[in-house]
């Protein structure tokens, strides 16, 4: 039976006879192949299992209590609190390429900006996950709404961790409606190619009636273009409110004004290193090298490169203001974060974060696959210690020494951190396998105004 691996590459020069038609072909054999290629059963097989074990530690912990988890006095925000701001990062970059990018008319981006944004969806449904259990009580998570509870009480609106809920719901409504409607077009093309009754139905339904008329695309573009102007504003949002969880609280190694910022650079690090490390096999696996080029790939280790420089500076400047502000507890804090009980993770994390990517500044680097691969997944778990070391060294050193302690995590605690890359990846992968990866309509049009400006 045929496979997509099988069926020819989109290896030939764009310039041959109707590369249009290449383009759709390419993107579409992905979904319309009766049979995935072998790796996307292996990985699917991996990554639904690890899911599996994200569902069963979380039904422990319902079970068991939040006493399965490391989390003791006094750090009582420990891996999930982490989990929940890693993730929400990497959601980041999905609408920074999508939205940013397209009103600044940076035409690159239309080789991943699907990818992008099925990440951000996925890398949000994973942090949302968090919030929800870490209160320990699974049938009071409504109290985060803005509704009343059973005592006629409301929640405290004037919480960062209310914001929060506002904030990161508003983002993922925001880009659950971009990214769907950026594949209105290409629903309708696999509609119309499909060739089994039930598959023209489903498809039919999710393009909403599409045909394609000048009159369809001109308020397409205008919608889209509202779309990327309502969710440009959420990438710097989203990401500055959940760092105020942080800076408002008056805890050493917190309470800081640079936190909005570097947040939202470490955000779009950590979510291009993740990218990366999606577009690198998926560009392998189904054949879409021409599509998804080396430029592509180059480009995303410059941003890497550039936004790893902002964090790395960002770490420098807490350690002057410790010092220039004159606050001893702040002084001893970031003291304690490179030489203390914890300075295990701070050196991973500046070994990952700011080391790493620099060999980006040699264009060899840039342009070798395993290279950059690995120095993103470096970046990704550069990342995670990250929010562990912000969370953990403040919390577990405060101002009274008696009250002290170290962290340590449980099994419980790695089985749901590795678990909710399970069910990232398990989404990730159905993705591929079913919708349109590239967006072919925005990849055809530059192609177009390529090919015009040449002949010109």
């Amino acid at each position: 039976m045929t496979t997509a691996a099988d069926v020819k590459q989109y290896n030939t020069q764009l310039e041959a006879e109707n590369p249009f038609a290449q383009i759709t072909e390419n993107v579409c054999r992905v979904a319309e192949a009766p049979k995935p290629p072998k790796a996307w059963y292996i990985s699917f097989a991996i990554s639904s299992t690890v899911m599996l074990a994200f569902f069963s530690s979380i039904g422990f912990v319902f079970w068991e209590g939040i006493g399965a988890w490391g989390n003791m006095s006094p750090v009582f925000w420990g891996f999930p609190i982490v989990n929940f701001v890693f993730w929400v990062g990497i959601g980041h970059a999905g609408t920074l390429i999508s939205a940013v990018l397209y009103l600044f008319r940076q035409d690159w981006r239309t080789g991943i900006n699907r990818f992008a944004e099925a990440m951000t969806i996925f890398a949000v449904i994973c942090a949302a996950i968090f919030p929800g259990i870490h209160i320990g009580r699974p049938w009071l998570p409504y109290w985060m709404f803005p509704i009343p509870n059973q005592m006629s009480m409301w929640p405290q609106f004037r919480s960062p961790l209310e914001w929060d809920v506002f904030a990161v719901s508003t983002y993922a409504t925001v880009s659950i409606l971009f990214w769907y409607m950026g594949m209105i077009p290409d629903l309708a093309t696999l509609r119309d190619r499909s060739k089994s009754t039930v598959r023209r139905f489903a498809y039919g339904i999710f393009s909403m009636g599409w045909r394609g008329s000048s009159r369809q695309w001109h308020r397409y573009e205008k919608a889209y273009q509202i779309l990327a102007a309502l969710a440009t504003p959420l990438v710097l949002s989203v990401h500055s409110v959940v760092s105020f969880d942080f800076a408002t609280a008056q805890l050493p190694g917190w309470h800081t004004t640079i936190f909005p910022p570097y947040f939202v650079a470490g955000a779009i690090f950590g979510g291009f290193a993740m990218v990366v490390v999606l577009a690198v096999p998926a560009r392998q696996f189904f054949g879409l090298k021409r599509i998804i080029t080396m430029r592509h790939l180059e480009n995303m280790c410059i941003i890497m490169l550039v936004t790893g420089t902002v964090v790395g500076y960002a770490y420098a400047m807490e350690f002057f203001i410790a010092w220039y502000g004159g606050v001893p507890e702040e002084s001893f804090t970031f003291i304690n974060r490179a030489f203390g009980p914890y300075a295990w993770a701070y050196w991973t994390m500046i070994s990952c974060n700011v080391l790493a990517p620099q060999l980006f500044w040699f264009r060899r680097f840039r342009r070798s696959i395993p290279v950059m691969f690995i120095i993103a997944v470096f970046v990704n778990v550069g990342m995670w210690f990250e929010r562990f070391v912000i969370v953990c060294t403040s919390l577990s050193r405060d101002f009274i020494p008696s009250n002290w302690g170290y962290f340590i995590p449980t099994k419980v605690d790695f089985i749901t951190l590795i678990g909710s890359f399970g069910l990232f990846f398990t989404l990730f992968l159905l993705f591929c396998r079913y919708l349109p990866m590239v967006a072919m309509a925005e990849v055809k049009a530059i192609h177009y105004n390529h090919h015009m400006h040449h002949h010109h």
